[in-house]
Parts: structure tokens; C-alpha cells; sequence
């Protein structure tokens, strides 16, 4: 079934977090007919299954696209690596485990913005399917679903400062941010298995290739949607240097994320008919939204040197490394098996905000995210940024030839409230570590500096230091038929096309106050049920916490 013009019910365009979701389910039934599409290749390399090694894979070009935004005009005209999995798994091989599904409100919010049937009472059971956490289940985690979930060992003695810390601060404590209350500080889950990334590939597609209706093509580059009028028949692909054509009686769905399903559909014909044409490329459907609406996180590390020697600065040697390195292939053990993100939070801004709007990773050593740059002492630090800005961007083609990355725009803090959040990171960040908790760790403030103090200051610190998250979302915007600016309605159809869906984290039609694998896993857990025409899960019924003075006070 894997020549050219072979015939299946169902194409899924890329393998990542909703891609495998989709695979196992859609080919659960043992019936249906199911190719996926994947231009990456195998999953199997310890950098990638080893959790602490999550920096390594990100920044490879075997496994991550490679794409980088033009030049952000708001942050002196930096260009920021967009890193996207490109292999079995997608980004959940190569991202930062954290397991964090967003704040009930969100999902309430994707409701009043048009995505009808996705408010928190609805998705929550879609979350419980999806997760087996190894702290067992309750109203609001799952515990026998794909998906595992665990915390770390918390043995390092300083997320325990930092937890106390921020409960000096006067910033509540929740037992879980995934359960009824996501405000304050607590520990985080991780996608973590026995020591083991839990990808989506580990947790569904694996189990799901062993069926014979299951046809996964790796090193495939999807090139194009075959329609027939406005009805999607196939998709066209590149595999082993030559054309292939998959055709489809049912539905293709496109999973290749926020980056590469905007980009497949205006090479296909469906997008903004102006850039379409200026290309070359015909029109199948004028429609102006596919690859606006771009939404991320961006944070910046907060940094702190310590005066103990008990951070993993003492860790970092390359025999150190060694060590831990052997540790983890011999008994999945140890610094290996933790993503080191075991504790965090969730705050408002401000007075008048309703729910949180800035999140906390804290980490026992002062290093980037990408692992370059590690501190050269002991410290500690925490990821910090704003949540949910209103600064919008925008993925446009820069050609029509596939193998041309597409052109990516931000637009980083356009908004001029995105300037106040990011101040008030700085300023609550400081006040954090400045409680009497971190009094017998608490050196030098190594970033953003004892001197950056000034509306002007803070500024010029984020313009020159603040990172992405890597949370690219919303380019194919879920909403109402009658929005101009949605690409798909509340069951994932693309509008104005038949046999077309796109279901990956391009569909949100904001972003979630939170890391994106989950409610990504989340989306194709649900859109399973709408493609496969069955009933939704029952709705829940499970409160949720809101912050009874948050119109009069910040904590």
C-alpha cells in the first residue's frame, strides 16, 4: 500500500503530537485504511528519549526544521529559531516535557471566540482520556489513558526554596496546576515514562504500527493536496527522490503544525487569494485567515547566583555528563531521567486580570534554554513570561516550492500591554527571589542585573535578552463558518473545501495560558471523535478555581 496512486480512508499529514493521536485512533477499528505522512525518520536515539537531553535534539538539524522568523521589529530586529520536530513524534520528541494543559478559562474563551463545543467542560474529559498519571486519577486527570504523566524527585533542596518563597511572597500553593486550581505555585508534571520521554510516537503511533491497516511512510515530504473541484482526493508527496500520489475515499487531515499546515494549504490552493496568485499558485478557495493569527510565548531566565554549591552547576563537566549519561542507559535512572522543570507557577500581572497571566518554570542552574548558554558558577533561575499576549504574526510563503521555508512573522510585542506584563515579570521575578527562603543561597543577580531597574532599563533587557518559548500557535484559526478570519469550523473541516481537516495546535483560536503538548494532544483526541462521527464524551461538571479578589488585587 505503499506505491504510487494507493488508495486509503484516511491521509494524516505529519506525525506529531495530534498526527499520532490520530493514527492510533483512527486505526483502532482494525478496518479503516490509514496512511501518515512524516518527513522526519526514526524517534529511536537516546538524545531524544533521554529527558535531560531535551536541548540537544531542538537544535539538530536531523530532527527540527530549522525554521527561523524575519527579523522582529519591536526586539531590535533579532531573528528567532522556531524549532519544529521533524521526526516520528513531531515536537513532542524534542521539546520540554512539560505537561501543562492551560487554565480552564481558555477553553471557555475558545467558546466566545466561535469554537463552538470546546469550553472546558467539554474538553476535559478528551484531557482525562488522553493521560495515565502515574499519581493516579481523579476528576480531572486520567488514569488509564496512552499519555503518562509523572513528577519529578524534586531532590534538588532548592525547588523547595523556591516554593516557599513564593508562598512568602503571598502567592497560594495548589496541589495541582492541571487539576481544579492552575493559580500559584506547585510542582510540574512531565510527558515521562519510567525514565523514558513519552512522546506521542512512545505513547500512541508505536502500539498503533503494529496494526496491519496502519501505513506510516517516514522521509515523506507532502507537497500537495489533490482536489477535485473544492474536494481534497490526495495528497501528493516526495519520498526516495521520486513523486508520489496518495489518494483518499475518505478525509486528508493535515497535522503538520503551525508552521507546515498553513503552508501546505496555500501551496494547495486554499489561503489568501492575493498571495496565492503573486506566486503563481491557483486559487481553490479564497481564504484570508490561513496562516494569520500567529500567537506565542515568550519568556526570558531569570538568573540568580548561589552562594551554596548544591545547583547542577556541579554536573555539567563533560564526565559528569558521562556519568549521568551511563547512568540513564543502564537503569533509566538518575539526572537523565527528568527534564529538571519539576516546579513552577502560574500569577496574575495585575489587579483586574482574571486568571493567570504569567507562568514560572523554575530550574537549579543558570543556562539557556538551548543549552548554550550555561553560567559559569553556581545558580539558579527561573523561565518567566506573559501568557497570553495581543500581539499577533502572521506564516506566508516565500515560494511556491516545498522545500522553500515559509516566511515567519511575530510581530513580538507590538502590543503596547505586552511591554507591561513584561515589566511586571521583571519586577514580581525579583520580589520572588528576594524573600527570606533564598536568604542563605541568594547571590549576585546575575540577569537581568541589580541595575535594571527603570520602565527604560527592564526594556531594553527584554528587547536584547527575551526568548521564545517555542509555543507557535493559531494559524488556522477554529471558529464560526461566517468568521473571514477562521480557516476551520468547530469540527476541524477546513471552510469551504470538502474531505479537509486540520487538527494540530494551528487550529487554537487563541493560545492556552501554558505549554502547548498537552492541549495538542488534547485536540486530537477530540477531533478522533468528530472525524470517526461519534458521540462526544459526556460533558464534566468539575469547578475550577478563580481567585475570589482578583477585580481589586494582584495575589
Amino acid at each position: 500500500m505503499t506505491k504510487s496512486e494507493a488508495a486509503f480512508d484516511y491521509i494524516i499529514v505529519g506525525a506529531g503530537s495530534a498526527g499520532c493521536v490520530l493514527a492510533d485512533r483512527l486505526s483502532a477499528d482494525g478496518k479503516a485504511q490509514v496512511l501518515v505522512l512524516e518527513y522526519g525518520g526514526s524517534d529511536r536515539s537516546p538524545l531524544i528519549q533521554m529527558p535531560a537531553a531535551l536541548s540537544i535534539p531542538m537544535n539538530m538539524k536531523k530532527y527540527d526544521w530549522r525554521f527561523e522568523s524575519e527579523p522582529e521589529p519591536h526586539l531590535n530586529d533579532r531573528r528567532f529559531h522556531v524549532p519544529r520536530g521533524k521526526v516520528l513524534g513531531g515536537s513532542s520528541s524534542i521539546n520540554g516535557m512539560v505537561y501543562v494543559r492551560g487554565n480552564p478559562f481558555d477553553f471557555d474563551r475558545w467558546e466566545e471566540e466561535g469554537a463552538k463545543g470546546w469550553a472546558y467542560r467539554h474538553v476535559l474529559p478528551y484531557f482525562r482520556r488522553a493521560e495515565s498519571r502515574r499519581e493516579g486519577a481523579d476528576a480531572y486527570r486520567g488514569g488509564d489513558g496512552p499519555l503518562v504523566t509523572s513528577y519529578g524527585r524534586i531532590e534538588n533542596p532548592l525547588y523547595k526554596v523556591f516554593l516557599d518563597a513564593a508562598r512568602q511572597a503571598g502567592y497560594g500553593l495548589t496541589s495541582d496546576i492541571n487539576g481544579e486550581r492552575q493559580e500559584g505555585f506547585g510542582r510540574f508534571d512531565m510527558t515521562v515514562k519510567d525514565g523514558v520521554r513519552w512522546s506521542a510516537a512512545n505513547a500512541y503511533l508505536r502500539p498503533a504500527m503494529k496494526r496491519r491497516n496502519l501505513c506510516v511512510e517516514a522521509n515523506a515530504l507532502a507537497t500537495r493536496i489533490v482536489f477535485e473541484g473544492r474536494r481534497a482526493i490526495g495528497v501528493r508527496y516526495l519520498r526516495g527522490g521520486r513523486e508520489h500520489v496518495a489518494s483518499v475515499r475518505r478525509e486528508v487531515i493535515l497535522s503538520g503544525g503551525p508552521i507546515n499546515s498553513p503552508a501546505l494549504l496555500k501551496r494547495s490552493g486554499v489561503g489568501p487569494a492575493e498571495e496565492l496568485r503573486a506566486l503563481g499558485l491557483p486559487v481553490i478557495h479564497d481564504l484570508p485567515g490561513v496562516g494569520e493569527n500567529l500567537q506565542d510565548h515568550l519568556e526570558f531566565y531569570f538568573q540568580v547566583a548561589s552562594k551554596l554549591p548544591i545547583t547542577l552547576y556541579g554536573r555539567t563537566s563533560l564526565a559528569w555528563r558521562g556519568l549521568v549519561g551511563a547512568h540513564w542507559l543502564l537503569r533509566k535512572k538518575g539526572l537523565g531521567a527528568t527534564n529538571h522543570f519539576e516546579a513552577g507557577g502560574f500569577i496574575r500581572s495585575r489587579a483586574g486580570v482574571r486568571y493567570p497571566d504569567i507562568q514560572y518554570h523554575f530550574l537549579p542552574l543558570a543556562v539557556s534554554y538551548d543549552g548554550k548558554g550555561l553560567a559559569t558558577e553556581h545558580g539558579f533561575q527561573a523561565h518567566v513570561g506573559p501568557l497570553r499576549s495581543k500581539s499577533r504574526g502572521w506564516v506566508r510563503l516565500r515560494s511556491a516550492d516545498p522545500r522553500e521555508p515559509p516566511r515567519i512573522r511575530f510581530n513580538y510585542m507590538s502590543h503596547d500591554d505586552d511591554w507591561l506584563e513584561m515589566r511586571a515579570c521583571v519586577r514580581l521575578t525579583r520580589e520572588i527571589f528576594a524573600q527570606a527562603a533564598f536568604d542563605p543561597y541568594r547571590g549576585r543577580e546575575i540577569k537581568p542585573g541589580a541595575d535594571v531597574v527603570s520602565d527604560e532599563a527592564i526594556d531594553a533587557f527584554v528587547r536584547r535578552e527575551v526568548e521564545s518559548a517555542y509555543h507557535p500557535s493559531c494559524t488556522c484559526k477554529m471558529g464560526a463558518t461566517d468568521d473571514r478570519s477562521a480557516v476551520v469550523d468547530p469540527e476541524a473541516r477546513v471552510i469551504g473545501v470538502e474531505n479537509l481537516r486540520v487538527v494540530d495546535s494551528s487550529i487554537m483560536p487563541s493560545i492556552t495560558s501554558g505549554n502547548l503538548n498537552a492541549p495538542t494532544i488534547m485536540i486530537g483526541e477530540k477531533a478522533a471523535d468528530m472525524i470517526l462521527g461519534k458521540a462526544p464524551l459526556p460533558a464534566s461538571n468539575a469547578p475550577y478555581y478563580e481567585a475570589p479578589n482578583w477585580r481589586t488585587k494582584q495575589r
